[in-house]
């Protein structure tokens, strides 16, 4: 059936938060876009008129899709190289979606992302919905057609397995980029100590090359080692030049949130490091280099203003 112009604008007023709770679910920006298209084609074919509440039925449907989607990932990342992380999206993406509560910042974070991969389907659904859009139980369970009982139960089950990660910390656009910049001095100092001090002792370290770039499969865990890790990392060198084929500009910026550490190299953003910050240091240090999960990041880059970089190496 034929849209009209009114029905696109439906839909249209619809799509950055279809595709900021897409996100959420599939903790990916091309998947997600892809299930937003498709919900499109679902309206485009359902008989709108007849619809009452477009916005429940398009979140029906787009959810519904991502589940699927959640069913068939969990099959392709037992066989995906090295450590799976999500794909970043640096500040101002729209994808990120609301951001107006501590409940919505955190569900967006890089920590909470590859803590909701633990999850089943069913209980991401609840969480992100009920969390980052404040969906009442009653229509979530709409959506999910499940009592709403069973709805609460599920986001008990999600909240307390989320809460079982770390505590994160709040931090402001100021603070993050000092917090960046102490940290990059640490990195490229050419010492572990200073490293060791802005880290908690059960740190974190995890890269995601996707089997494209390398990066070590197993995390490395402890102040000691991943402070090791780092030093080495971001030792300048000519291999590592060969590797990237030029100088890598080195950017304090924000990605979902936390404080990152964004390298780009002609224009193209080679690597995104989000730090997860607890009041004890820094616990955590996901880098995402896998290149398939960094165009969204280089065309976000290349349409927005980003300053002088903190660091030039390599």
């Amino acid at each position: 059936m034929a849209l009209t112009v009114n029905d696109v604008e439906r839909f249209e007023a619809s799509r950055s938060r279809l595709e900021a709770i897409a996100y959420r679910l599939l903790g990916s920006a091309s998947e997600a876009e892809d299930a937003v298209q498709e919900t499109f084609l679902r309206w485009q074919a359902a008989d709108v008129a007849r619809i009452e509440v477009p916005e429940a039925w398009l979140t029906k449907v787009l959810t519904n899709l991502c589940l699927n989607q959640l069913t068939s990932a969990r099959a392709r990342r037992e066989t995906y190289v090295g450590q799976w992380l999500p794909e970043p999206l640096l500040a101002g993406d729209p994808m990120l979606g609301p951001a107006d509560t501590a409940e919505q910042r955190e569900s967006v974070s890089y920590a909470v992302l590859t803590l909701l991969e633990r999850l089943s389907p069913g209980e991401r659904a609840v969480y992100v919905l009920r969390e980052a859009f404040d969906y009442p139980h009653r229509e979530i369970a709409e959506v999910l057609d499940i009592t709403e009982a069973a709805s609460q139960q599920l986001f008990h089950r999600a909240k307390k397995h989320v809460a079982d990660g770390r505590a994160r910390t709040e931090i402001d656009e100021a603070a993050a980029r000092r917090i960046v910049d102490e940290f990059l001095a640490a990195a490229t100092s050419g010492r572990t100590e200073p490293l060791v001090r802005l880290l908690t002792q059960d740190a974190v370290s995890i890269g995601d090359g996707g089997g494209k770039v390398p990066a070590r499969a197993k995390a490395f865990e402890g102040a000691l080692a991943v402070a090791t890790f780092l030093r080495g990392l971001f030792k300048p060198g000519k291999a590592k030049r060969a590797l990237v084929g030029d100088s890598a500009e080195m950017y304090a910026t924000a990605a979902n949130g936390d404080p990152a550490v964004v390298v780009v190299v002609g224009g193209r953003v080679i690597g995104v490091m989000c730090l997860e910050v607890t009041p004890e240091g820094i616990a955590g240090l996901r880098n995402q280099v896998n290149p398939d999960k960094l165009e969204r990041a280089t065309r976000h880059w290349a349409a927005t203003g980003h300053g002088e970089p903190v660091r030039v190496t390599f």
